[in-house]
């Protein structure tokens, strides 16, 4: 698979980084995202500091994939349980 050299600018920083070309819009919306969580947090807190920033940021980050990591969890286990249920259904009827 072809990899891109690319730089990400992110909180004024450009990041140089080799990329799966299938990867390049991913990562770019990526570093967008971060720039604008960046700074919303500078506008509603009134802070400055590019590392307090990044911290926020990637607590906030981490917190969101946390909840969402649940949520798989949560989603998993009820298709788990479904499937089961459906097996259970099935081999009933065959008796």
């Amino acid at each position: 698979m072809e990899e891109l050299s690319i730089k990400i600018k992110i909180a004024d920083r450009e990041y140089p980084m080799k990329v799966k070309r299938a990867d390049e819009e991913r990562v770019r919306t990526a570093g967008r995202l971060i720039n604008e969580k960046l700074k919303t947090y500078r506008e509603q807190f009134g802070i400055d500091d590019k590392q307090d920033l990044l911290a926020m940021v990637a607590f906030d980050c981490l917190v969101d994939k946390m909840a969402a990591d649940e949520n798989h969890q949560v989603i998993d286990q009820t298709v788990f349980e479904k499937v089961n249920h459906l097996n259970h259904l099935v081999s009933q009827s065959i008796l």
